[in-house]
């Protein structure tokens, strides 16, 4: 598969993103810059799996209807309790649409309501290549309809709601900023 250019939709939808997108602390702002860095350093496939120097994801927190709990994926290689999301592919044209997309295929649940632009962006080590590599992660929110009923995916031991203030006991800080942050996000 060929890694499209820079002139791709997909890129061009991540950097306009990027560049727009206020970050909320100075933290989240040197993040934003550096993927920005990144994008620019590798305007053929810093989107892509291949880049082994990391890559551009998205993922979403999706809320049920209430925004009092939040489905979570115990994710089948990494064996750990995780919002849904991961790499974009070809067909994506928007990271929100990325997202979406991943959200979607991961939890089984149609008719997602998507919340306008991500709230947290987030960078953190994973093994897609042999020596390791970085996930540039831009996370968006997600509202599940009333009554929603998830369905695991091949990607997933299981899927479950959690109360939003009651999280799995081994959730990781960057996920319980994000659900402050999703539940926040309007």
């Amino acid at each position: 598969m060929t890694a499209p250019s820079a002139t791709a939709p997909l890129y061009a939808d991540a950097f306009g993103v990027l560049s727009s997108w206020a970050a909320p602390d100075a933290g989240q702002e040197r993040m934003r810059r550096e993927f920005l860095t990144h994008l620019e350093e590798h305007p053929a496939d810093g989107m892509w799996r291949a880049c082994a120097d990391g890559h551009i994801t998205a993922s979403a927190a999706v809320l049920d209807a209430s925004r009092s709990r939040i489905l979570l994926t115990l994710h089948s290689k990494i064996k750990a309790w995780l919002q849904l999301g991961g790499h974009c592919e070809p067909a994506d044209a928007t990271l929100a649409g990325a997202a979406l997309r991943e959200a979607t295929e991961e939890s089984g649940i149609p008719d997602l309501r998507p919340l306008p632009g991500p709230v947290q962006l987030d960078r953190h080590r994973v093994n897609c290549h042999p020596a390791g590599t970085w996930h540039l992660d831009v996370q968006y929110v997600m509202i599940a309809p009333e009554g929603a009923r998830p369905a695991i995916s091949d990607e997933s031991d299981d899927l479950a709601w959690f109360p939003v203030d009651a999280l799995p006991q081994d959730t990781d800080d960057a996920l319980r900023r994000l659900v402050t942050r999703a539940t926040r996000a309007r």
